[in-house]
């Protein structure tokens, strides 16, 4: 019975607990909405303190459970974060303030953020949120068009990494590379070993004002790239995505088929053909193809076997055999999460992508791990590190060999081996090249490990040491059996590359009524080193075991190299805010650099920018159009690092003589350059002016910017005496300038509950000039001399085009031919008027490569569960040509007789007068070009993405569920004919195809 009295006593204890613990527990529910009352989807809600939170569906309304007592934070990108005392109610609606045009937004600047407001030079930000549903194996092609004044170009290759610029060419042959920053260090892998998947944002320093914190390395910009972090407060979520993408070309040409390609050696041959002076009545004296002495040389592999005088009877698709349909698989597992006092994320990501030309193959295998951790409420640490695994096996055709390869011709023998030269000359099989073992990997290693006190006796003031590390290995091995003239041949190529980066950065930020101060000191360093060997061997008597087995070459080569190189540099950096009306940033950098020369160790670099804040000012406080006027003016150097090797005296070193028959030979060295001690580095001056703004309570934001760049002292090679023994010397001499204007419109047009419009403009023009180049005037007319054959003119643009003009197409019948030409050749315009065509009277400056300006549109559609983006890219002006005068194998010899055309071209025939493209001449040696306007209009991302409702989520017990459809370049509006307008490339010669492609994937987190 006393047992039974202890039990019973022991449960009601329990019972009582048990009601007491439900009863400060309760669920919360509410709604979360804007200030024009429409809901807010993914809002954090959190309990303050607590890793309990949840995040608000797509009709802004949230559930949890909580205690009474307990804080609610609610939080979103554009909004004033708020918190709400948990008390007797179990519901809580919440109406969030928008933050002031965003200018509470952080924007990272390198070595430190600011809030946007506070921004002083050209900086943006990119939008990725909009291109998350893009197939894009690349980050870099996030970018493209998104952003005024950064020009990306187009990837046309599995993996390809675009070319990228900012404002312009800043340099003739000097480095044109951005400078990238990895969470806060130097990146100098390819951008295709980053997974865009773990990117948090994209900030883009873009005036010297801005970049002069990076010195001697950021003349032609930087890119700083932030990866994601876990969140603080949050329990562990699971986020798999995973999507499968289509890709053919944008265009779809064509080699020409056998009835085609023999069309076009009647139409190359119709002056032999046919009679004049109409050439439409057939020449009955002609004495066939294959006939000697005919003057077109046709070789006899074309002769059919069976018809002699007949073409062969085979049509073989070159084309078809060397391409397939490309794709891209992606598949990629996030997880994340952090207490109040840490936060961690790990990510793995799998990449599979297969180009359209076979044997075009990219993989990437990548792991990031990133955690946070405050050791004290003072001090914090933490890693951001990822590796990533990239395998490029096989070796391609090249589409220009498969372009031209006669379709009356096949690339196998009646044993079906490959044909070593299937048209009998030096042109060899186009599967030769990719008939191989190719083995190409690359593996990426980095880490950052930092660390960061909050000084405790000294408010304000913070220490933080960054320690980053790159590591990366390329092997590429390859052997093949038709190599080395047929006797094969095999090599071992492996390079090893690392550096470390270390930072010491000290910082001071405290506010003293009306005055904000922040201060910025750096002290850093930075050593790269590289090494490579090459192991080739060819001559082989068999090539079994390929490139594993070098030795049984019988012609060994060996080389090797290595590299050390190494940075030292200073930084200080103030801001200063008065009032909340005027900014004031000041920057100087101290360069030290192992590869400057020997009496230019050192470079110095300053930067100032004013900003002031008009919309703060009393006249503007009452306003209720405009709500932020900022003006911003800077003005700053930057520099373009010299050459690893530029200003020194080299040596090569190679065999120099023989001593006797089947003696070894003895290896001397010589001279090959001249040393330049006092070579500098090129530097950027640049002016900025610009203008933010925010209208009608910020439903337009935008801004304008106008910029100046000269770049001084450019490298170039300068010709010397040739009684030095050289030809000529690096120095410095030229400058050229850069003007532009670039405009960025952001605008709410429709918000209601149900659907929303918003839509984003970007616009930009780039303009460079020639100011001067090596001061020579050779002809004594006191004016400084072009560089003809470089194609540099002072006054005009760096790619400006210099070339015969054309004025159509010589007819049949038409009178004052130039000698040398026919009708049917481009009619090129004798500018003297002397009756020739000659190379130094009579080009002309016909435009330029560079565009005249690149504009883009941005439109995303919400309504309900559905989310549209619409993303339109337009490039302006800009001439190139897609036939010239060996394209398309219509220049009238032995080689153009027996190559194939791109099918579907409109050329001149006597029966087609109306032609647009003409056969090339003949007998001289100057062919006319028909230069055309680059423009277009392309649809280059489209995305549709529905996300499932809370209710069927909460049945799954997973917190999201979406699924998207999405299209990469599906159309093109242009006037172009070649492969692409944007990449400006032929139809064949060096040309690949832009490719487009549809996507379907989807995303989930539980």
């Amino acid at each position: 019975m006393k047992h039974f009295t202890k039990k019973i006593l022991l449960f009601t204890g329990c019972l009582i607990f048990s009601i007491s613990v439900l009863a400060q527990e309760k669920e919360i529910t509410g709604r979360v909405t804007d200030e024009n009352n429409l809901p807010l989807p993914g809002v954090n809600v959190v309990v303050k303190g607590t890793t309990n939170g949840t995040q608000t569906d797509f009709d802004g309304e949230y559930s949890l459970t909580s205690e009474e007592g307990g804080t609610l934070v609610f939080s979103f990108i554009g909004m004033e974060e708020t918190e709400i005392l948990i008390q007797e109610s179990n519901e809580y609606d919440v109406v969030m303030q928008e933050s002031s045009s965003d200018l509470e937004e952080v924007v990272v600047i390198g070595y430190g953020t600011q809030q946007k407001g506070d921004v002083t030079g050209a900086v943006s930000s990119a939008n990725l949120e909009a291109f998350e549903e893009s197939p894009n194996t690349n980050i870099a092609q996030t970018l493209q068009g998104t952003v005024p004044g950064l020009n990306v170009g187009q990837v046309n290759s599995a993996g390809g990494t675009p070319s990228i610029s900012i404002r312009g060419q800043a340099s003739i042959n000097g480095s044109q590379d951005v400078l990238i920053i990895l969470d806060g260090i130097q990146y100098n892998g390819s951008l295709s070993s980053i997974n865009p998947n773990d990117v948090e944002s994209i900030d883009i320093l873009k005036d010297a004002s801005s970049t002069a914190v990076y010195g001697a390395q950021a003349a032609n910009g930087v890119i700083l790239i932030t990866t994601k972090r876990g969140n603080r407060s949050q329990g562990p979520s699971i986020t798999i995505a995973s999507s499968y993408t289509t890709q053919n070309p944008s265009e779809n040409l064509r080699p020409a088929g056998r009835e085609e390609f023999l069309e076009n050696m009647y139409r190359q041959s119709y002056d032999q053909l046919f009679l004049a002076p109409e050439y439409t009545t057939p020449n009955p004296d002609f004495p066939g193809f294959f006939a000697e002495n005919n003057g077109l040389n046709i070789i006899p592999i074309y002769e059919s076997p069976d018809n002699p005088g007949e073409f062969r009877n085979e049509d073989y698709d070159w084309y078809e055999e060397g391409t397939q349909n490309g794709f891209i698989q992606e598949n990629q597992v996030n997880v994340s999460g952090g207490s109040d006092r840490a936060s961690y994320l790990l990510s793995l990501g799998l990449t599979e992508q297969q180009g359209f030309i076979k044997n075009d193959n990219f993989s990437r295998k990548d792991i990031r791990v990133n955690v946070n951790i405050d050791a004290t409420d003072w001090w914090e640490v933490g890693v951001q590190t990822f590796g990533s695994f990239v395998n490029q096996d096989g070796a391609e055709p090249s589409l220009y060999d498969l372009f031209i390869m006669p379709p009356i011709l096949t690339p196998y023998d009646e044993n079906g081996e490959l044909i070593r030269t299937p048209t009998g000359t030096v042109r060899l099989n186009p599967f030769l090249s990719s008939n191989i073992d190719n083995y190409e990997r690359h593996d990426y290693l980095f880490a950052n490990i930092f660390s960061e006190i909050d000084v405790p006796f000294l408010k304000g003031l913070s220490y933080r040491i960054n320690f980053g590390n790159n590591y990366r290995i390329d092997k590429n091995y390859q052997a093949s059996v038709y190599a080395a003239g047929g006797t094969g041949e095999a090599y071992k190529n492996i390079g090893f590359y690392r550096d470390y980066t270390l930072d010491n950065i000290l910082k001071y930020n405290r506010k003293f009524g009306k005055h904000n101060i922040e201060a910025t000191a750096l002290y850093g360093a930075i050593e790269r080193k590289g090494e490579g060997t090459n192991a080739n061997a060819s001559n082989f008597d068999r090539l079994s075991l390929g490139y594993n087995d070098l030795g049984t070459g019988g012609i060994p080569q060996i080389s090797s190299n290595a590299y050390t190189e190494s940075l030292n540099y200073q930084m200080f950096r103030l801001n200063y805010k008065f009032d909340n009306r005027y900014i004031l940033t000041g920057t100087i950098r101290r360069d030290g650099f192992s590869a400057f020369a020997e009496n230019e160790k050192t470079a110095y670099f300053p930067s100032g920018a004013l900003g002031w804040i008009i919309s703060n000012e009393s006249f503007l406080e009452q306003s209720n159009y405009i709500n932020n006027l900022k003006l911003r003016v800077s003005y700053g150097i930057s520099g373009n690092q010299t050459g690893r090797y530029s200003s020194l005296a080299r040596l090569l070193t190679r065999p120099a003589y023989v001593f006797g028959d089947g003696a070894s030979p003895a290896f001397g060295q010589e001279l090959t350059s001249l040393a330049n001690p006092n070579l500098r580095w090129e530097r950027t001056k640049g002016l900025n002016v610009g203008l933010d703004f925010g209208l009608f309570s910020s439903r337009l934001t935008g801004s304008v910017d106008v910029y100046k760049n000269t770049t001084d002292d450019l490298l170039y090679s300068v010709r010397v005496p040739y009684l030095t023994g050289f030809n000529s010397i690096q120095t410095n001499v030229g400058s050229i300038e850069n003007r532009g204007v670039e405009v960025s419109l952001t605008g709410d047009i429709v918000r209601t509950e149900d659907f929303t419009w918003r839509a984003t403009a970007n616009f930009s023009r780039n303009r460079n000039e020639i100011i001067t180049l090596n001061g020579e005037d050779a002809d004594g007319d006191g004016v400084e001399d072009d560089l003809i054959q470089s194609g540099l003119f002072i006054g005009k643009p760096i790619n400006t085009i210099y070339n015969y003009d054309t004025n159509g197409i010589y007819q049949i019948g038409e009178e004052n031919i130039l000698e040398g030409y026919m009708p049917g050749q481009y009619r090129v315009v004798d500018q003297n008027g002397d009756g020739e065509i000659q190379q130094a009277d009579d080009r002309v400056f016909i435009g330029s490569d560079d565009p005249n300006f690149r504009a883009s549109l941005l439109n995303t559609f919400t309504y309900k569960n559905l989310s549209l983006n619409v993303f339109l890219n337009s490039i302006q002006g800009g001439n190139g040509y897609y036939i010239g005068q060996n394209d398309n194998a219509i220049y009238r010899d032995a080689n153009s007789l027996r190559n194939n055309i791109v099918s579907g071209i409109d050329y001149w025939s006597p029966t087609n007068p109306d032609g647009l493209n003409a056969l090339a001449p003949n007998s001289p040696g100057i062919a006319g070009t028909r230069y055309e306007d680059r423009s277009f209009v392309r649809l280059q991302d489209i995305s549709l993405r529905y996300s499932f409702n809370q209710n069927l989520i909460e049945k799954l017990s997973i917190s999201d569920l979406s699924i998207f459809v999405s299209g990469k370049n599906l159309m093109t509006w242009t006037e172009w004919k070649g492969w692409d307008p944007e990449t400006g490339q032929g139809l064949i010669a060096g040309g690949r195809p832009v490719l487009k492609g549809y996507s379907l994937g989807f995303n989930l987190s539980f």
